[in-house]
């Protein structure tokens, strides 16, 4: 199951450079698509200090001071950290039950597990709302970012 979380988080990985790079050619600075990449790897650091129970910095989840010439940079360290954290792991470890607060500081309990799915399925759900930023933008066309593409290059 480890295994296939890295796989996961390769696909992310592979799917935020994609998204970057598009924002990148259209010229995108700043602005919507911007702050949604930039919300996805904030909340990725987020999660990523819950699961492995460090502190969390104060800050917006929200971050829309992050320049768009500086999000690959920051992909590759979330991968990295990510992929180090999975290696940690033992097969057992995925099933231990996460206790963390929400930014409001509201309590939770969640399976490591689902914490991990929910990660990268909030990345897929972003990088939606990216594209159909970018396509109103005029952008004509996005690269194919659904899961089944990835595992087919593989």
């Amino acid at each position: 199951m480890i295994s296939y979380f890295k796989t996961l988080f390769n696909y992310d990985r592979h799917t935020n450079l994609l998204m970057v790079d598009q924002i990148l050619a259209a010229g995108i600075s700043f602005g919507q698509p911007v702050v949604l990449m930039g919300h996805l790897l904030g909340a990725q650091q987020t999660w990523l200090k819950r699961v492995t129970n460090s502190p969390i910095p104060s800050g917006p989840i929200w971050p829309e001071d992050w320049p768009a010439e500086s999000l690959k940079e920051i992909i590759e360290q979330n991968h990295k950290a990510w992929i180090t954290h999975l290696d940690s792991l033992q097969e057992g470890d995925i099933d231990t039950i996460i206790h963390y607060q929400n930014l409001r500081g509201d309590s939770f309990s969640e399976p490591h597990r689902d914490i991990i799915a929910h990660v990268v399925n909030h990345g897929t759900h972003h990088r939606a709302q990216i594209g159909f930023l970018l396509k109103s933008a005029g952008v004509a066309t996005l690269p194919p970012t659904d899961y089944i593409f990835y595992v087919r290059g593989l």
